[in-house]
């Protein structure tokens, strides 16, 4: 099924799975008449008779070829999804999981005290916020690291900041230039969220400009 959202700077933002791409665009051009197409390596544009655009973001760009073969193709993935109280990590090939780990660690919110007390509370919840990213990167660089030869791309998911410092480690180096495409909006990572991550990165990001 495909998702809509409104899109900073006007139009709506629409998630349409590849295999319902071409009945998309087909639908798009019986709505608003005949379209022009303009490509790049990153977005495909359609542009409508009565003056509706849509922008189609290239998954796993450069685009090669035809932009719904392209998005259909089978690509074996690494998938690194951190949030602060866990983490996830596989390896897909095309939406069939190869291998995967989860696992989670305690952090403790912030806390509204003041003095001293907070202070402690600060630097213990730092201490587990250490460990907790240090888990992860041990995950990551045991699970991901040794596919790194044989990875299409690489895609995130979680809290920026979290996963920033993860890829941090020196073990995941050869894991960054492979990293693509939008951070993953999901919840704490637990094995069900892995295993739905493929919907997430291989539907196809569509900005919608209804006419004027």
């Amino acid at each position: 099924m495909s998702s809509s959202r409104p899109a900073a700077g006007g139009g709506r933002w629409v998630q349409v799975p590849p295999e319902r791409l071409a009945r998309w665009t087909a639908g798009f051009a019986e709505r608003h008449g005949a379209t022009s197409t303009s490509t790049s390596a990153e977005q495909v544009l359609l542009e409508a008779a009565d003056g509706a655009r849509a922008h189609l973001e290239v998954p796993f760009p450069p685009l090669t070829g035809e932009l719904v073969e392209h998005a259909l193709a089978e690509r074996r993935v690494g998938v690194l999804l951190v949030r602060l109280g866990g983490y996830a990590v596989g390896v897909f090939e095309g939406e069939r999981r190869v291998v995967s780990k989860v696992g989670s660690r305690q952090v403790h919110g912030r806390s509204a005290a003041g003095g001293q007390s907070q202070q402690r509370f600060a630097r213990r919840r730092e201490g587990q916020v250490r460990v907790a990213l240090q888990a992860a990167a041990d995950t990551a660089a045991g699970v991901l690291a040794p596919h790194a030869p044989s990875l299409d791309a690489v895609v995130v998911g979680g809290e920026r900041t979290a996963v920033d410092a993860v890829l941090e480690d020196r073990r995941l180096a050869p894991l960054v230039p492979l990293v693509t495409g939008r951070l993953l909006d999901v919840p704490d990572p637990r094995q069900v969220v892995l295993e739905q991550a493929p919907s997430l990165y291989r539907a196809v990001w569509i900005r919608v400009v209804d006419p004027a």
